[in-house]
């Protein structure tokens, strides 16, 4: 399971104001058990752990090896938490570097890496649009799509949120024209009933995905708004929610009611804490590219759960040892804002010994039949310390390995902690409303009815 380290915080928060801490974490526990809390009808994330559909694992998993049969290309269109949660378990769980039949990235409409989703040649490329509204990038998209079969997955429970409306507009005509088979190659998640994509869908017959009206955008990764993409990327979903389950029974039950004995509740517990001791910045930092994905995630999750009535952690997310080299200077010596979340691997398949050198002229003969795991181990602990002499506070959650397991248990551990931490704060962990001022003044000005 997941392992919770917080050493490097008791300099900042004595046992005392752990232990302090406690009776308000385990009452904003129970408080997300017993249902009683403000956002108590979206706990559907729950409650899909608790009961799980098999049936409707099965069905994702039988359309997802449809569509790796028939397409090159698997296109999804959302935003927010339409498509943050399946592009992080892909990113994460996907081999770097792997052949395809295909050019091109998984790693989401900015193509930022070199990275393919291809378990093997039959898995189609997984590229996410409709999360920006940039002409420039959808003329591109539809340029690159051209020769190729895609199968294209719209993900909105209103069907008419501006950034994914507009993609689907552009990429469905596009479809439309050239494929006579267009309407098989939709496929729909959104509201059991209502909704734009619902009309749009009993007209032409889409194969449709509901997502649980009970479930936040940015809780939805383990319904088909997320399991799809990621099924389609090769990635066993069973296992995916298999670990989010056992999570639930570990962090999510009665039994585990105290602090002391619940590493996600201690989580919550330790950056309430903080804040209440003036700490104002969460820093999320990750030394395994793959695992940027999750920070992404995460930063949504907790942004949108606390952010509201002038409180909550900003959360902001960093890759090192690559940013050590650009902002890791304000972190070590600027203002002394910020607290630490170290996201690690116990084990990461860095077992690449470094070569020797017959002149050693950059120096680093000393570092010969190390392994890169070794030294990038070295580089978080160095880093660690670093920050903790330059006061920032910092703790480090421990993941196993990768894995779909180890990853479906990670998303409930977040859920979980973001929830009590949301109680802590006496905030509904569950709206948004702040997201509806810009949309506000953005329709203002394009003069919409």
């Amino acid at each position: 399971m997941i392992r919770l380290d917080y050493e490097n915080v008791r300099a900042f928060l004595s046992d005392n104001d752990i232990s302090s801490l406690g009776t308000q974490a385990a009452e904003a526990h129970e408080t997300l058990l017993d249902g009683s809390g403000e956002g108590n009808e979206y706990l559907g994330w729950r409650h899909l752990l608790a009961e799980p559909d098999t049936g409707l694992l099965e069905d994702v998993a039988l359309t997802a090896e449809n569509i790796r049969r028939r397409a090159d290309v698997f296109l999804c269109i959302g935003i927010g938490g339409s498509y943050l949660g399946a592009k992080a378990v892909i990113q994460a769980l996907t081999p770097y570097f792997q052949p395809s039949r295909l050019a091109g990235s998984s790693r989401g409409a900015d193509h930022s890496d070199t990275r393919s989703p291809q378990e093997d040649n039959e898995t189609p490329e997984v590229i996410f649009a409709g999360h920006h509204m940039s002409g420039a990038y959808m003329r591109g998209l539809l340029d690159y799509l051209d020769g190729k079969s895609v199968c294209v997955n719209v993900i909105s429970k209103s069907g008419t949120t501006l950034e994914p409306a507009l993609a689907f507009r552009f990429v469905r005509q596009w479809l439309e024209s050239r494929f006579d088979d267009a309407d098989s190659r939709i496929i729909v998640t959104t509201d059991p009933s209502e909704g734009a994509l619902n009309v749009l869908q009993r007209e032409r017959g889409y194969k449709k995905f509901d997502i649980p009206p009970s479930v936040g955008g940015r809780f939805s990764v383990l319904t088909p708004v997320g399991l799809l993409p990621i099924s389609v990327a090769g990635i066993d979903i069973r296992l995916l929610f298999d670990g989010a389950v056992s999570a639930f029974t570990k962090y999510g039950s009665a039994k585990q009611g105290g602090a002391a004995n619940n590493d996600s509740i201690n989580y919550a517990l330790l950056r309430y804490g903080l804040l209440r001791k003036g700490y104002a910045i969460d820093l999320l930092s990750v030394f395994e590219p793959s695992l940027v994905g999750i920070a992404q995630w995460w930063q949504q999750l907790f942004g949108e759960s606390e952010g509201k009535q002038g409180t909550g952690l900003y959360p902001a997310i960093a890759q090192y040892s690559t940013d050590l080299h650009s902002f890791g200077q304000y972190v070590q010596q600027g203002r002394r804002t910020l607290m630490e979340s170290f996201l690690m691997l116990e084990n990461d398949s860095g077992d690449l010994g470094v070569p020797a050198s017959d002149s050693n002229l950059d120096g680093l003969d000393y570092l010969a039949d190390k392994h890169m795991s070794t030294i990038n181990r070295a580089a978080y602990e160095g880093t660690a310390k670093a920050h903790l002499d330059g006061g920032v506070p910092n703790l480090t959650i421990w993941l196993d390995h990768l894995s779909a397991e180890t990853i479906g248990q990670s998303i409930y551990f977040f859920e979980h902690a973001v929830s009590v931490g949301g109680y802590m704060l006496r905030l509904n962990p569950f709206d948004q409303p702040g997201v509806e001022a810009y949309k506000r003044e953005m329709f203002r000005k394009l003069g919409r009815p």
